[in-house]
């Protein structure tokens, strides 16, 4: 496996008497889209900030491109959940300057910066001031200072934050079309549906600790073990250890009790129900964050994986 892009081994950074993050570990891999998420208040910020070298750990390793923080900072683009721009500098003047700050010559920062303002529809807008442009145009602009100096490594802190749903999509593809070229991105975001479209593996910190990590489909997937999704063109017969049971059209959606999927497949073949599909169905991740913050099924007590135990991808 290669050496991970980011490498956060038993983080722990307290303030005061108050642990914010405690003993976390993950990593990301190169080239892959990685989700940060929690709740308000979990430790994603300030793991951030340790990522980024605005915050000292109190205990534990991170690395960034195989380097300490400091030594990496001209190769990592980053977006804060706080946003801070030059309002009376003209857009261009301001692209300029925050390339420059990552040593990129001004002519090819300025080649840069019209590349990506173009990418985000904005190209009409460099001579015109910061302050002119509305909440979600420096959204776009904040976003396009995090890459014009074409980093390695991207770390956007809800970078869809006061999007339309127009700029929203365009926002998504520019960020496939960075990791098809060989960016790794880290996204921490609360909007679940994009983390699921987006994201390859993620990690879910809640109260400064790591309670769900891995590859996306595979925590979907262990959540979602007594939930069934059948497709017939016959009516469900009367089954035992079905809790619910939910028709839309030919397709029903099955809860258990108790027993397994494959115990229920057998139920129905049995009795010569005609099987069109079969699948133990996905739980939706809003679904999953919301029960594991609340301490509830699915995967409240469940430990997060270590790199050396996680399958390689």
């Amino acid at each position: 496996m290669p050496e991970p892009v980011v490498d956060v081994r038993h983080l722990t950074k307290s303030y005061g008497d108050f642990v914010a993050v405690r003993d976390l570990s993950f990593a990301v891999h190169p080239g892959e889209i990685f989700g940060l998420l929690g709740p308000n208040g979990a430790g994603k910020t300030t793991t951030i900030r340790i990522l980024m070298d605005i915050y000292a750990a109190d205990r534990g390793q991170v690395r960034v491109l195989g380097e300490h923080p400091s030594r990496v900072r001209s190769r990592v683009g980053y977006l804060p959940e706080e946003r801070g721009l030059y309002r009376n500098l003209k857009v261009m003047e301001v692209l300029v300057y925050l390339a420059a700050l990552k040593g990129v010559p001004p002519a090819q920062a300025r080649r840069q910066a019209e590349h990506w303002l173009a990418q985000v529809k904005l190209d009409g807008w460099a001579e015109r001031k910061v302050k002119d442009l509305s909440r979600g145009m420096q959204q776009q602009l904040q976003f396009v200072a995090s890459l014009v100096h074409d980093p390695e490594l991207l770390v956007l802190d809800e970078p869809f934050q006061g999007l339309d749903p127009v700029n929203v999509e365009r926002l998504k593809a520019i960020l496939q079309e960075l990791q098809a070229a060989g960016k790794t991105i880290v996204l921490s975001t609360h909007q679940m549906g994009l983390v699921e479209e987006l994201c390859n593996r993620i990690v879910l910190i809640h109260r400064g600790t790591a309670v769900l990590y891995g590859p996306l489909d595979e925590i979907q997937h262990r959540h979602a073990p007594r939930r069934v999704r059948i497709r017939t063109s016959a009516s469900l017969p009367p089954l035992s250890g079905v809790a619910r049971v939910e028709r839309r059209g030919d397709t029903y959606q099955v809860e258990l009790a108790d027993g397994t999927p494959q115990e229920l497949l057998r139920a129905l073949v049995l009795q010569d129900v005609p099987i069109h599909s079969f699948e133990v169905a996905r739980v939706p991740l809003n679904e999953i964050f919301v029960a594991v913050v609340q301490g509830e099924k699915p995967g409240a007590a469940e430990r997060p994986e270590t790199e050396s135990q996680e399958a390689a991808p």
